[in-house]
């Protein structure tokens, strides 16, 4: 992909967050826009095609190779002894061919209640011309952004089990390039996630099933930065996410999966300023805008992590408003071929995504395969029209033949 001007990278910085770009102080009530967006957002993309066909759900899911994205905390409760799993997404496939997210997990299960796990993500923006303030092309450059993740699991009890996971973000946007008159850097930050899982065998008449539920707070971590001389920086997806999930044993070859994850990002809600008759912030003795409804969104990590459960501007409603939900169904036939389908909703003012998933898997042997397919609703989606694989590797079947 070539471009002549170093506006391309915040178009796709815009076209890929998850969270739409407007917001709109001036149009109230409840259909008020008012998005929350933070940096490095390719963090919540849901990289793997499993989770991908199944609505962006996962934190109660079956524990597999990619959990450590999910719920690190369901390794704990993986039955095989060591794999690893590659997977592929293509973004903005209907426009470009070389931007592209790549994620690479694997894990070790120490004994039968310990599990440790590494992972790696890489977004790449393709190649891209970059150009100084008045146009002249300057040299290609190819923005990359990338997370390496360490993760410990742990069984509590037969039925629970806990999850760390320590996370270091390196985004590298513009190349140290000079942008508005200040010379750029790579943004970095560390985070860390905390988790529980829950897994119990239970019997529907004459059918036996499991019942699983999981939460996992994500990315918690230091807000990151991309200039040396500004002292502001932003926030990095801070992710509350929970959820259940029933599994049913119909017969000897035949079993469902129904999940939902709920999800909320723990990053202060953007305020509403008061402006002039002119449509002017208001500025006050401090030179910080005056708030008009909300709360101060320049605060510490931890007070934003509280803050953004009642700061909406809008109340309690606005606060509902800011939850979305992932949820999918997975038929497995013999534990060798599955066929899956998903919805995910957000609420118009706070992104809108909507959108349809389909799934399928095939596992042989040594080797699984899981691809999926993305029909958005309201929106364009940069995963619309894209087929997502995930290819899973099983040390005990390889040992075993």
């Amino acid at each position: 992909m070539k471009r002549s001007s170093l506006l391309i990278i915040i178009l796709i910085a815009g076209i890929m967050s998850l969270k739409a770009q407007i917001t709109y102080d001036e149009v109230g009530g409840k259909d008020r826009l008012n998005t929350i967006t933070t940096a490095v957002p390719f963090l919540m993309i849901a990289p793997d095609a499993r989770g991908g066909g199944l609505g962006d759900a996962g934190v109660a899911s079956t524990p597999d190779a990619n959990s450590l994205n999910w719920n690190p905390a369901k390794y704990a409760f993986i039955d095989k002894k060591m794999g690893f799993s590659l997977s592929f997404s293509p973004w903005l496939r209907k426009l470009v061919n070389d931007i592209y997210l790549g994620y690479l997990t694997g894990y070790y299960k120490i004994d039968d209640r310990q599990t440790v796990a590494i992972g790696l993500r890489y977004f790449s923006l393709g190649e891209i011309l970059f150009t100084d303030e008045i146009g002249n092309p300057l040299n290609y450059y190819s923005p990359y952004e990338f997370s390496l993740d360490g993760t410990y699991a742990r069984k509590f009890s037969e039925k629970w089990s806990g999850g760390i996971a320590a996370r270091f973000i390196y985004s590298n946007l513009t190349q140290g390039q000079y942008v508005g008159g200040a010379e750029s850097s790579a943004g970095m930050s560390v985070a860390a996630d905390v988790s529980v899982y829950y897994q119990s065998d239970i019997e529907l008449g004459a059918i036996d099933g499991v019942f699983a539920w999981g939460l996992n707070i994500s990315n918690i971590g230091s807000k990151i930065s991309y200039s040396q001389t500004n002292i502001k920086k932003d926030f990095i997806p801070t992710n509350f996410r929970i959820g259940p999930s029933l599994t049913i044993n119909i017969d000897e070859y035949n079993s469902m999966t129904f999940m939902l994850d709920i999800n909320k990002l723990l990053v202060p809600t953007p305020p509403i300023y008061y402006r002039d008759t002119s449509g002017q912030f208001i500025v006050g003795p401090d030179g910080k805008k005056l708030i008009a409804k909300g709360m101060d969104p320049e605060v510490s990590v931890v007070q934003g992590m509280v803050q953004s459960w009642y700061d909406a501007p809008g109340g309690f409603s606005e606060e509902m408003r800011e939850f979305s939900f992932g949820g999918g169904v997975e038929y497995w036939y013999n534990k060798m071929f599955a066929i899956r389908g998903g919805f995910f909703y957000e609420d118009k003012t706070k992104g809108n995504r909507k959108f349809f998933t389909l799934g399928a898997g095939l596992r042989y042997n040594v080797f699984s395969l899981d691809f999926a397919y993305l029909i958005p609703l309201e929106q364009q989606n940069p995963l619309e029209n894209t087929l997502r694989f995930s290819l899973l590797f099983d040390f005990d079947a390889f040992k075993g033949q």
